[in-house]
């Protein structure tokens, strides 16, 4: 017989995820419709009553954000300019009855390649926390987000938060996403971008881009170019030989793989003379 879990603590629902084949709900914006039914089938942990999921705090090591942060908590958070990509992708990411619904963690575990938080939350060097009964684990998102719509979940386990380390939150950062339409679309491509600046010379670059590749990449050719470079010339240095490689775009309704590729170029350019222009 399929069961509702509606736990309030941690505790309790790994206590449900070991014993009972489920499927973990939380905001849903994704889960209902790959679903295509009036309800959701089988039996369903709801983790939406767990306090300590909740939330966007700043500890000594960084910033902790909880599994079921909505895009709404995020983008009304007080966090330094480096987020701002972050919050920037949260208003992208729907309507505001979406961005109300919709979590941190359920954004991750839906693995779309045209997922909005994954470029920023890359460039912002996040890792994520998964639980168990057994303790907890963390992962690098680059090795949390796997393929398309797959993760390095295992069974038993559950994001119980992203983590960003203090070093992330120097600079200054800019979310960029081209779509068919101006909101409510899924991405043809998108880059997030964090820069420092010392000296009028970039100090350091994180530049991640979405939609272009099963998995969003971060372009570690492109930042280790930048490094140095007098942000007067910098958007020169952006050039297809050092986005191209890390890239593998498909073709679509959306986009052509050439088209997205030329996209991508061309908000990288975009992103970083903003973002000069904001920590200069």
């Amino acid at each position: 017989m399929n069961a509702y879990f509606r736990p309030d603590t941690l505790a309790e629902a790994l206590d449900v995820l070991e014993t009972e084949s489920v499927t973990v709900a939380a905001g849903c914006t994704d889960l209902f419709p790959a679903t295509e039914r009036p309800t959701l089938p089988g039996s369903i942990l709801d983790i939406t009553a767990i306090p300590g999921l909740r939330g966007v705090q700043q500890t000594a090591d960084g910033w902790r954000i909880g599994a079921t942060a909505s895009w709404a908590d995020i983008i009304r958070a007080d966090l330094p300019p480096a987020f701002d990509m972050l919050q920037q992708a949260g208003r992208e990411v729907g309507s505001v009855q979406i961005q109300t619904a919709g979590t941190i963690a359920g954004n991750l575990c839906n693995a779309s390649p045209a997922a909005d938080g994954v470029p920023p939350l890359l460039a912002l060097d996040a890792s994520v926390e998964l639980t168990s009964k057994t303790g907890t684990r963390c992962l690098p998102l680059s090795s949390f987000v796997i393929g398309v719509r797959q993760t390095a979940l295992v069974p038993g386990e559950l994001v119980s938060a992203i983590t960003i380390p203090n070093s992330a939150g120097e600079g200054a950062s800019r979310f960029l996403k081209l779509g068919a339409r101006r909101y409510l679309v899924i991405s043809i491509a998108m880059v997030a971008v964090r820069l420092s600046v010392r000296s009028d010379k970039i100090a350091s670059a994180a530049i991640a881009v979405g939609a272009c590749s099963p998995v969003a990449q971060r372009l570690d050719m492109l930042e280790a170019r930048l490094i140095g470079l007098p942000v007067g010339g910098v958007a020169k240095a952006i050039t297809g030989d050092v986005v191209s490689p890390s890239l593998s775009p498909i073709d679509d309704v959306r986009g052509d793989a050439g088209y997205r590729e030329d996209a991508a170029i061309e908000l990288i350019q975009r992103a970083v003379t903003r973002a000069v222009e904001d920590v200069s």
